[in-house]
């Protein structure tokens, strides 16, 4: 019987598809032995060492930080905290193993169940989806590009499987979270808390956990920061896979759904404002270690107290904010046009205060409506805002119908606007003047704190260490002291008339110097004139000691002699000094004579933690420190108190310490104000004043410019610090109520005569008893 002819091709075609499956296996067997040849034989051999991971040296950045370890700078390419595994969170690796690689601990650098589904799912036309496991993307972050191509998967593959060989799981994880980007230039998890959140990984809650654990897929899209919307998505697909492989409770789950986090969206902020304190330190690391400064994990650690630099950086706000409030309103910062469409609006609005640089809490807005009454505007959050009231003070001149074009607020002006303590808004403006505050301890020298300017971010130039500007008056204590080593004392009468000077006198024009004020009080004590500030007298005691002298005796005190000048000019402060010059100097008087040189920073510390240098603060002066006479510091101390009780300082009385002295310092045309003094052992100096050398005002002095920052800040500094008793060091003699040196006491012209007796006036003084009260002015 002979086969149905259908049945043969049915059996041909069994047989067909055996031979296909076998031959298909075959080829299979074949392509995977030669894959794991190729895998041996080539990709093997050339795999790089492990060193980079075997021996991890993570790119920590330089760190500045307070005497008090508070952080005030961070300069690298990256933001990283290195937490070693055993103090990173338990919670934390959960969240990131919920979302990254679930079986982590299951695999052995390879999750070929997770590999094959996303492999199914993408050629699927499904979404894209990853399998790469911890250990592979840490092949790939320390290794291989980013680039995507068969070779550097297999790469990745062996890579993976060699580091699983040679490193234990929680190694692997803690390379891992301390190397990955996490957006905002943060690298690691610790670096990304503190940037996000401000916060320690030890001080985060589950949401917060979550939240970065999201990052590591995509640090752009999932940005807290930049795109809160799409973090937020992210954070619920981790708090979900935490929830279903009971990482955490449905009440744990429900509650980190449902909170609400604050994100810092400026990225990074620092502890206190002392951004000029945070680059002269970087300067200073720089040159020693160039590079290397910005990846070896260096931290340097200041002499700068965070309450002290607190404090200065307020009262240099606040102070330069009042100054230039009384100078009036100067107008919009720009003007813009307000399409009429609302996205087109909001569209220009924020392009324009983009372009607007940030001045802390001065905030760029643009003016949507303007009236008498009320003004509104528009913030960078796209906030609408009604100012009125109070709040219109400063700018009620621009709100008037008489207003020129360029002062008049109308819709599209650019502006800038504050919030009160009552979270009152009110129209504000940045200041032009330029102002500078620092404080050093009078024995060690250590800054305590340091303000360059109104603001760092508008200004890099720092006024404290590199403005050289005219010192004015408060160059006339040092004129004063050096007149105490040639036999006066404060209760020399000195007569306060005109003084008219040849061109024989001065070497070069006539000069008739006047005192600020325009009065002239005749007979007058030592005392008194540098309490009052009378620049007459203080020519004539520099001509009575002779400028060569006194010229020398500013040595002493660390001033360039250089920048000063040799003529009787000097006594009223036309050289030039810095306001970290001028706090060494007066720290001389404040420590009973010595020599003191202000410095920043404590000690620099390595990446782990050895100390590189370390300046060790004195606690008591050395001899060859002394720079003047313990009397002479005395004895000027106690004139320089009389100018904080009754003089141009006085206002410095209602602090209620009968240890604070200084003096005040206007420049001619009142170009410069100045306040030099100290009290409990800090030295502290602010300076107001134009960058262009305008002058501050015909009513501005020192006293009104710079004196309130000083106050300000030594109200702060001085609450714990006990006031100094200055015992009278041996060689002085006590007459009448004021010090002599002993080897004087019987000069009694020096002590009753005026020092110029063919000064016109002159011989109307008669001798006078010492320590006679100067006549009302």
């Amino acid at each position: 019987m002979t086969a149905s002819p259908t049945a043969l091709p049915q059996w041909i075609n069994r047989r067909n598809a055996i031979r296909g499956f076998i031959f298909a296996g075959v080829a299979a067997l074949i392509a995977g032995a030669l894959l794991l040849a190729y895998l041996l034989l080539v990709v093997a051999p050339n795999l790089p060492a492990l060193d980079a991971i075997t021996d991890y040296r993570p790119k920590i950045p330089l760190r500045i930080y307070t005497a008090d370890n508070a952080l005030i700078g961070e300069f690298g390419e990256e933001h990283r905290d290195f937490v070693a595994i055993k103090d990173m969170p338990e919670m934390m690796k959960k969240s990131l193993l919920a979302i990254e690689d679930k079986r982590f601990y299951e695999h052995n650098g390879i999750d070929w169940r997770r590999a094959l589904g996303a492999a199914r799912a993408n050629l699927g036309g499904g979404s894209k989806q990853g399998g790469s496991t911890i250990t592979m993307q840490v092949a790939r972050n320390f290794f291989l590009t980013r680039d995507k191509f068969y070779g550097r998967k297999l790469n990745e593959v062996m890579l993976a499987l060699k580091i699983e060989a040679a490193l234990s799981k929680e190694q692997i994880l803690e390379l891992y979270m301390n190397q990955i980007y996490l957006g905002q230039r943060s690298f690691g998890f610790g670096s990304a808390a503190q940037t996000y959140f401000g916060k320690s990984l030890g001080e985060l809650d589950v949401a917060e956990m979550a939240m970065l654990a999201g990052l590591p897929q995509n640090p752009a899209r999932h940005n807290p920061a930049v795109n809160p919307k799409r973090a937020k998505q992210r954070q619920r697909v981790v708090l979900k896979s935490m929830r279903e492989l009971n990482y955490i409770t449905e009440d744990q789950y429900q509650k980190a759904l449902h909170e609400t986090l604050h994100v810092r969206n400026r990225g990074q902020q620092f502890d206190t404002h002392a951004e000029y304190v945070a680059e002269l330190a970087r300067q200073a690391v720089y040159a020693q270690f160039k590079e290397d400064a910005y990846t070896k994990g260096i931290s340097v650690y200041t002499t700068i107290v965070k309450a002290d630099q607190d404090a200065a950086y307020e009262s240099v706000r606040r102070n330069v904010l009042n100054y230039d409030q009384r100078h009036g309103y100067r107008g919009p910062e720009a003007f813009i046009t307000l399409p009429a469409g609302e996205e087109e609006r909001d569209d220009a609005i924020e392009e324009a205060l983009q372009r607007r640089p940030s001045s802390d809490r001065l905030i760029p807005a643009v003016v949507l409506e303007a009236g008498p009454k009320a003004v509104k505007v528009q913030n960078p959050g796209g906030e609408e805002i009604t100012i009125s009231g109070d709040g219109l003070r400063l700018a009620a001149a621009a709100l008037s119908d008489k207003a020129k074009d360029a002062l008049r607020l109308r819709p599209g002006a650019v502006i800038r606007i504050t919030q009160g303590a009552k979270n009152a808004w009110a129209i504000s403006q940045v200041p032009q003047v330029a102002a500078a505050f620092v404080s050093v301890d009078a024995v060690s020298g250590g800054y305590h704190a340091m303000v360059g300017g109104f603001d760092y971010n508008l200004q890099k130039f720092n006024h404290v260490t590199q403005a050289w500007r005219q010192p004015g008056s408060a160059i006339k204590p040092f004129v004063y002291s050096a007149a105490l080593e040639k036999g006066f004392s404060p209760a020399t009468l000195i007569n306060d008339v005109p003084l008219e000077l040849t061109g024989a006198d001065t070497g070069n024009e006539a000069w008739s110097p006047r005192n600020d004020d325009g009065k002239f009080d005749g007979p007058i004590t030592m005392r008194y004139a540098l309490a009052e500030s009378k620049n007459v007298v203080s020519v004539r005691i520099l001509r009575a000691i002779t400028v060569p002298y006194a010229h020398n005796y500013l040595g002493k005190f660390g001033f360039d002699l250089a920048k000063h000048p040799k003529n009787l000019t000097m006594a009223l402060g036309t050289g030039s000094v810095t306001p970290a010059q001028m706090a060494g100097a007066y720290a001389v008087f404040a420590n009973g004579g010595y020599t003191v040189e202000p410095y920043l920073i404590a000690r620099i510390v390595d990446g782990d933690g050895k100390i590189i240098s370390e300046t060790k603060p004195r606690a008591t002066l050395p001899d060859d420190a002394r720079v003047i006479d313990p009397r002479n510091a005395f004895v000027t101390d106690g004139m320089l108190r009389e100018v904080t009780r009754t003089g141009t300082g006085g206002a410095v009385a209602r602090l209620g310490r009968h240890d604070l002295a200084g003096k005040t310092g206007t420049s001619s045309d009142a170009v410069d104000g100045w306040f030099a003094g100290y009290g409990g052992g800090i030295v502290a100096v602010s300076w107001m004043g134009f960058d262009d050398s305008k002058s501050l005002g015909g009513k501005e002095f020192g006293a009104t410019a710079a004196l309130p920052i000083w106050i300000d800040y030594m109200k702060v500094a001085m609450r714990d610090r006990p006031a100094q008793e200055r015992p009278a060091p041996a060689g002085l003699t006590q007459v009448d109520g004021e010090w002599l040196y002993d080897e004087f006491t019987g000069d009694a012209a020096r002590r009753t005569l005026d020092i110029d007796e063919t000064a016109p006036g002159a011989e109307n003084i008669a001798p006078v008893p010492a320590g006679t009260a100067p006549p009302a002015q």
